[in-house]
C-alpha cells in the first residue's frame, strides 16, 4: 500500500502536545513531502521559546514516522517564527528631475551668502581654489560650507580628506560631514570612487537641487559652491533657482584660459549674478632650488581682464608642487603655513572685508 500524506498526518495526530492538542490540530506541520519511502516535514513553532519546548516532540515525531510501514527515512525540521523583520532604513536617492519652484531664485535655509567658484574651462585649478578658499575663510572665523557641484567629476572628497558616507536618517535630510572646519557635501561621498555618473541634464539639475535643499547645512556665513567647468545645466540651475551672492572666476594667465573665462563671465552677467572678482591661479613659479621666478603660463592676463571688467583681482596664487601634494593628501594647503597659504588668507580677508563672505 502506497504511503500517503493522510496516513502520515494521522500518525502525527497521535502525538500529544504538553499543553494539550496535537501537532496537526495546532497547525504546526508544514512542508510535508513524501518521495518514495522518504518523508520530510517541518514543525513550525510560534516563537523561539516554544521551539525549545518542542524539541522532544520533534524527535519523537521523527521516530514515530520512521517506524511506519513503507517509510525508509524520516526527517523533521524544527523552526520558529522570528521577530518581525525590521523595515529597511530609508534609502537616499540622488538625481531625478527637479521639482517645480515658484517665485524665482530662493535662499538656502540657514545660509547667509553663496559664492560660486567658476571657470570657463577645466584644468585651471578651480576645485583646488574652492577647497582652499573654504578652509582659509574658516580659519578666519567664518562658518563655511563647501558644496561640490561638479557632479560628473567630484573631487572635493579627496581634496578635503573625507571618506565618510553622509547619514540620511529619514531618507531625505542629508547630514553632511565636516573637515578642516568646513561643512562639506559632494555627490562623490555617495558613490564609489571609480563610479561614473551617467546622467542627462534633468538628472544633474535634480541632484543639484537636492544637494542645496536636502543637506542640513546648519547656520553658515558663506557656502562655497565648486561648479563644474563650462556654462551648462548646473550653472544655469544654480543661477536661476538660488540666490547667489556672486561668482568668483578662476583662470590661469594664458590667453586660451582667459578666452573661456570670458564666456563664464558672460554667462553670469546674463543670469544677473554679480562678478565679485577674479583669481589668477598658477600665477608664478619659484624654483625651490635656485629661487628663480618664472611665469610658465604668462602673467598679468587675469589682472588686465579684471581691470577691463571693473572688478577686483582678488589674488594671485603661485604654482607649487606643495599644492598638489596637499590636495592629494586630503589636507588643503590653506590649512597650513607658507606663501600659498598666505595668498589664500589674503583673498579670504579681502572677501570678508568687502562683505562678500
Amino acid at each position: 500500500m502506497a504511503l500517503t500524506r493522510e496516513a502520515v498526518l494521522a500518525e502525527l495526530k497521535r502525538l500529544a502536545l504538553p499543553g494539550g492538542g496535537d501537532l496537526v490540530s495546532a497547525d504546526l506541520v508544514r512542508a510535508l513531502t513524501i518521495e518514495g519511502g522518504a518523508v520530510r516535514f517541518v514543525i513550525e513553532a510560534p516563537d523561539v521559546d516554544a521551539a525549545h519546548k518542542l524539541e522532544p516532540i520533534s524527535r519523537a515525531a521523527e521516530e514515530m514516522i520512521r517506524r511506519m510501514p513503507g517509510v525508509t527515512s524520516a526527517s523533521a525540521i524544527l523552526t520558529a517564527h522570528g521577530p518581525a523583520p525590521k523595515a529597511p532604513p530609508p534609502q537616499l536617492k540622488i538625481g531625478g528631475h527637479p521639482t517645480p519652484q515658484e517665485g524665482g531664485p530662493q535662499k538656502v535655509s540657514g545660509v547667509d551668502r553663496i559664492l560660486a567658484i567658476a571657470s570657463g574651462k577645466g584644468g585651471v585649478g578651480k576645485s583646488t581654489v574652492a577647497s582652499n578658499l573654504a578652509v582659509a575663510l574658516a580659519r578666519q572665523g567664518r562658518r563655511v560650507g563647501l558644496l561640490d557641484a561638479d557632479i560628473y567629476g567630484p573631487s572635493q572628497p579627496r581634496m578635503m580628506g573625507v571618506t565618510t558616507r553622509p547619514d540620511a536618517p529619514d531618507g531625505k535630510t542629508i547630514i553632511p560631514p565636516k573637515a578642516h572646519g568646513v561643512t562639506m557635501m559632494s555627490l562623490g561621498l555617495l558613490l564609489k570612487e571609480d563610479q561614473a555618473v551617467i546622467w542627462r541634464g534633468p538628472m544633474l539639475m535634480g541632484a543639484l537641487q537636492q544637494l542645496l535643499t536636502q543637506v542640513a547645512w546648519g547656520k553658515l556665513d558663506v557656502l562655497i559652491v565648486d561648479l563644474p567647468p563650462g556654462t551648462g545645466d548646473v550653472q544655469l540651475t544654480l543661477g536661476q533657482r538660488t540666490q547667489v551672492t556672486g561668482a568668483v572666476i578662476v583662470s590661469t594667465p594664458q590667453d586660451i584660459a582667459l578666452l573661456d573665462a570670458r564666456k563664464a563671465i558672460n554667462m553670469f552677467q546674463t543670469l544677473k549674478t554679480p562678478i565679485l572678482g577674479l583669481i589668477e591661479n598658477m600665477s608664478t613659479y619659484v624654483c625651490p632650488n635656485c629661487g628663480h621666478e618664472a611665469h610658465i603660463f604668462g602673467h598679468g592676463g587675469v589682472a588686465a581682464e579684471a581691470r577691463k571688467l571693473g572688478v577686483p583681482l582678488l589674488g594671485e596664487i603661485p604654482l607649487s608642487l606643495d599644492v598638489r601634494v596637499a590636495g592629494d593628501a586630503g589636507t588643503p594647503i590653506a590649512a597650513g603655513d607658507g606663501p600659498v597659504a598666505e595668498a589664500y588668507a589674503r583673498i579670504a580677508a579681502r572677501l570678508i572685508a568687502g562683505g562678500m563672505a
